[in-house]
Parts: structure tokens; sequence; C-alpha cells
């Protein structure tokens, strides 16, 4: 097995740290990252709550597009249809009932709460099988009744306890309308919720 020193462990960390510093400084040098946004500057956007955006969808004309505009100028009953619908595209991405068209992603965000979940219960049962280990026997039902019985033994807490509800000469649990309702063999008592056995 490979042992490594304090002193080689803190240069090999030293040596990547550095590694990872020069190459985003390389990466932000040749603008592999994205540029920021003006956020001063007029923007095009597609939203419900904000019907007219800042500036149009299509800054750059064609020739096409310019004479469109030209036209728009003159009364618009002169327009087709399909004119109408290309001057409306020239200053608007989408319409809406576009904008408001349902997405797929909920069916995205589901399947992923399901994913971590199966993975979240496998880990579970992962570490139930091998990493805690075996159940203690004081919570099996034998040595809780055993356990009950020698509370009742030693007359623990009797005062408001388990051993003022219980009757020794009849051996039975007591309750507050019928007192000796229960044998002691299958007695069961609410406060443990096991069976006392002989």
């Amino acid at each position: 097995m490979l042992r490594l020193t304090t002193g080689r462990v803190g240069s090999l960390l030293a040596r990547r740290a550095i590694a990872a510093v020069t190459t985003s400084s390389t990466r932000m040098a040749s603008k592999e990252v994205s540029e920021s946004v003006d956020m001063s500057q007029p923007m095009y956007w597609d939203r419900v709550d904000i019907p007219l955006p800042d500036k149009p969808y299509k800054d750059v004309l064609t020739d096409a597009d310019k004479s469109l505009k030209q036209k728009e100028k003159g009364p618009w009953g002169q327009l087709t249809k399909e004119e109408k619908i290309a001057l409306y595209r020239l200053t608007f991405c989408k319409t809406y009932p576009e904008m408001k068209q349902q997405t797929a992603e909920w069916k995205t965000v589901i399947g992923g709460i399901f994913f971590f979940l199966g993975f979240t219960g496998i880990v579970i049962w992962w570490q139930s099988v091998y990493v805690y280990p075996p159940r203690p026997r004081t919570f099996d039902d034998e040595w809780k009744s055993q356990q009950l019985k020698r509370m009742l033994d030693m007359k623990i807490n009797p005062i408001q306890g388990i051993s003022a509800k219980w009757d020794y000469e009849k051996g039975m649990e007591q309750t507050r309308n019928d007192p000796g309702c229960r044998d002691a063999g299958a007695s069961v008592d609410a406060s443990f919720g096991f069976a006392l056995s002989n």
C-alpha cells in the first residue's frame, strides 16, 4: 500500500490547485467563458406578464423585411394575412398561445424526484444490510416480556406507572372501570406494546 507523507500530500494538492487556476485563467483568456450580458441595454424576451419587450425580436432586417416595414406604414387593409403574420414575427418571437403552451418539464422533475427517492431507498437498504449491526436482543418480544415482569416484581413507579395499574393478588392489569379484567398470561400493556408471558 502506498503511503504518502504530509508534505507529499500537501505538494500534490498545491500542484493541482495551481493547475486548476492556470487552466481557468487560460480559458478566460481564450474567451471560452460566456460573455456577460449588459443589462443596461434594451433586451428582448417573451413573457406573458410583460407584453411589450424593450426591443423588437429582429434587429437586423433583410431587404424583404425592410419593404414589409414600409408597407406597414400604409393602410393595414391592403396587407395580406401572411404579411401581417410576418410583421408580427419581426417584432415578437412567440404568440400568447405559444408562450402559454405547457411544456413536458414536469415529467423531468417528477422523474428526477423518483430517481433520487429510489437511489435513497437503495442506499438505506444497503446500509441496513451491510453497515448497521444486527438488532440487539433487547428488542425481542421475549426480552420485553421478561423486562416487564421484572419491573412488576421490583414494583417500579408505584404511584402513576405500570406498577400502580397492576393487581398483584390476581396477577392482572387493572383498568379504571373494571379492575382485574385481563389475564396475566395474555396481558398487553399499551404503554409498552407487548405481552407479558408467565
